[in-house]
């Protein structure tokens, strides 16, 4: 995920918050700042936080979903394929 291109020091960041900006919104990846060269921050783009924020979300809900089935006794799979059956869904 991170390799030298995308590796930077705060410093350096602070020196060209514009040019960080500009790569940041045309590569989509982020960007690990360092300290005394230690990692201290990751840095992206609005739009690619807010599609991992969404991603994040999806997974929660999926996760919350397989853990009401579980305590029902069921798995996700069996759910959906009689979900699927019941409301005509074919895959």
């Amino acid at each position: 995920m991170f390799n030298s291109s995308n590796i930077h020091t705060v410093t350096e960041f602070s020196r060209k918050p514009a040019d960080h900006i500009k790569r940041l919104r045309e590569s989509k990846s982020p960007e690990l700042l360092t300290v005394n060269g230690k990692a201290a921050v990751v840095v992206q783009d609005a739009q690619s936080y807010e599609r991992m924020a969404a991603l994040a979300d999806y997974a929660d809900s999926i996760l919350t979903i397989r853990k009401a089935l579980d305590e029902d006794g069921q798995s996700l799979k069996s759910f959906t394929d009689k979900f699927e059956a019941k409301h005509g869904i074919k895959r």
